[in-house]
């Protein structure tokens, strides 16, 4: 029997049949295969999700040859994909056409499925996550029926489905607005925490995308501002480029939380190291400054709150971290986002901050997270469909105004439960 598991390993299942469909149609029989031996089907992306939301313990679709770019429409600035393109190579042929995604997380190798599906965001107060450039998609539903979603066509479902938790079918195409390939400058450099709160209104407003991590035991964050440049690109040397991203960012960091996880006294001490890099500077396409590789594996746990609570909010995290002598290796990092419409996205109905904790692959994280938790949903925190948090139906259903609207079209679409399992049963409510 197969073993899958996720890319941090803390999730795991062997389920009874993986399929790795070519074809719409092959998805289709798959399905409808599925439903008739009375079986569960979860589609499977790159395993980045730290939940359980993807855990195929029946029959786990492979969406990976799924993966080709169908149609460019460069007048309409609009691209059709399959669903199981890794981003990175989404980001790489959109490039070849002089395109760009308006906005990116920081990780490229998950599929656009999963990305879509989780409610996956970037960064940038004027920009939205990714579920709000679809246009269109398609989706094999439990009855094994291809449903064709927009804004003219099964609208609700379209409405709904933009952030699907993989609940309401399987994703085979989607078409994206993109926009004209654009260049940004990146400004890197370390600033004294109170600084970066004290001023947080204004760094989010004067720069096009920005975000910073606080790094824990010290008064120190590390912060990125990102700005739309018509300057062209004056990246670093091969050399340069791989020594900050990969020698510190990678490999030297992972050695400091080695170390930390060895000998967790030493942490205070070693996070001094983290905020001591200078001052960085360059110009790139926006895909390679938007995302990097991460090497180092880590736990997570990411909570979206209103953007007005981000400064209190962060401020009794690090207060908590003191008090209860956590002692924690990896940065706190926070993002906004401009509000959207899509009834399960986190931004739904407000600008929205995030705070995101991570600890070291390995690493106790439990009582950590439990407290950073508590704390974030004070201020009506949404967690991240992808990312360790506590919370079941009945709590999530009170933080999500059009909650019982996507739930009517699971109901509709899934009666029997074909694409449930242990998560979206605690998320769900069934």
């Amino acid at each position: 029997m197969p073993t899958w598991k996720n890319w941090a390993g803390n999730q795991k299942s062997h389920p009874v049949r993986v399929e790795k469909p070519s074809s719409e149609s092959d998805v289709v029989a798959i399905v409808k295969r599925a439903a008739l031996n009375n079986q569960k089907v979860k589609a499977v992306g790159s395993g980045h999700s730290f939940t359980g939301i993807a855990v195929p313990n029946e029959v786990m679709i492979d969406l990976t040859r799924l993966n080709r770019v169908t149609n460019v429409d460069l007048a309409r600035g609009l691209v059709t994909v399959q669903a199981g393109i890794v981003l990175s190579e989404l980001n790489a042929q959109l490039e070849r056409h002089q395109l760009s995604m308006p906005n990116l997380g920081d990780v490229t190798y998950q599929t656009l499925a999963g990305a879509l599906s989780t409610s996956t965001h970037g960064t940038g107060l004027q920009r939205t996550g990714l579920a709000a450039q679809i246009v269109a998609f398609r989706m094999v539903t439990a009855a094994g029926d291809v449903l064709i979603c927009s804004e003219h066509e099964n609208q609700e479902v379209f409405h709904c489905g933009r952030v699907s938790l993989g609940a309401l079918g399987v994703l085979t195409e989607v078409s994206l607005n993109v926009v004209p390939a654009f260049n940004l400058r990146a400004v890197e450099q370390p600033m004294r925490i109170d600084d970066v709160l004290r001023n947080f209104t204004q760094l989010i407003t004067d720069n096009d995308f920005f975000e910073f991590y606080w790094v824990p035991h010290t008064k120190w964050a590390l912060t990125k501002a990102n700005n739309v440049s018509t300057d062209a690109i004056d990246s670093p040397s091969r050399f340069a480029t791989w020594y900050n991203k990969m020698l510190l960012e990678n490999y030297a960091f992972g050695l400091l939380c080695r170390l930390g996880r060895l000998f967790p006294k030493l942490i205070p001490k070693l996070a001094t190291i983290i905020p001591s890099s200078g001052r960085v500077e360059y110009v790139n396409i926006s895909h390679r400054i938007f995302s990097s590789k991460r090497l180092v594996k880590f736990y997570e746990m990411e909570y979206s709150i209103s953007l007005e609570a981000l400064v209190p909010a962060l401020r009794e995290v690090m207060q908590m971290v003191a008090d209860r002598g956590f002692k924690i290796s990896f940065p706190v990092e926070v993002r906004c986002t401009a509000s959207d419409n899509i009834p399960l996205s986190t931004s739904t109905g407000r600008q929205s901050a995030y705070i995101a904790v991570h600890m070291f692959k390995g690493t106790e994280y439990a009582e950590y997270f439990s407290a950073v938790e508590a704390i974030l949903r004070k201020y009506e925190g949404r967690p991240h469909w992808g990312k360790i948090h506590n919370l079941d139906a009945s709590q999530i259903s009170r933080l999500y105004p059009d909650y019982q609207r996507f739930i009517e079209v699971r109901n509709q679409l899934d009666p029997e439960g074909v694409f449930t399992n242990d998560y979206l049963r605690r998320v769900l409510g069934r």
